[in-house]
């Protein structure tokens, strides 16, 4: 059985707060042994912070949501950006509702202020991007004279 909504405006909120506003044209619903929900089409989310604004936005070209397992699985161009601008590019990456966590084992591309990281085995991020771990990195870091990251 397959449910379909078309230009679909969803939010999802914890504790009587908005956590997270998706947008989408195309929302398949599916009901089977696991009930997903599939946005073949693109997906646009903004994730919010405790005050309601908004810290991290993720565009993707395609989406399939994991009902009982609370998990997001994005693929095609998918990119996430914070406020500072901060950019993370991976082909595919996982989004786990209850944790906040983005993590992936694919190839990953991070792009803040002074740091280019390409993360060759994947990573786990936060939802803000505030805290990376990279699997196997390479890249460019700027660094102070006593070696810390700038």
């Amino acid at each position: 059985m397959i449910e379909e909504a078309k230009t679909v405006e969803s939010y999802l909120s914890q504790g009587g707060k908005v956590k997270a506003r998706l947008k989408a044209p195309l929302m398949l619903r599916v009901t089977s042994d696991t009930v997903y929900v599939e946005f073949p089409q693109t997906l646009h989310c903004d994730f919010y912070n405790d005050s309601t604004q908004i810290e991290t936005w993720l565009d993707s070209k395609y989406g399939k949501y994991f009902e009982t397992l609370n998990k997001v699985y994005l693929r095609d161009s998918v990119v996430v950006i914070n406020i500072k601008g901060d950019t993370l590019r991976s082909p595919d990456l996982w989004w786990d509702q209850n944790t906040k966590l983005f993590y992936t084992d694919k190839y990953a591309i991070y792009h803040g202020l002074n740091k280019n990281i390409y993360g060759g085995k994947g990573l786990t991020a936060t939802q803000d991007l505030s805290s990376i771990t990279f699997n196997q990195p390479t890249g460019t870091v700027k660094v102070s004279e006593n070696g810390v990251p700038k």
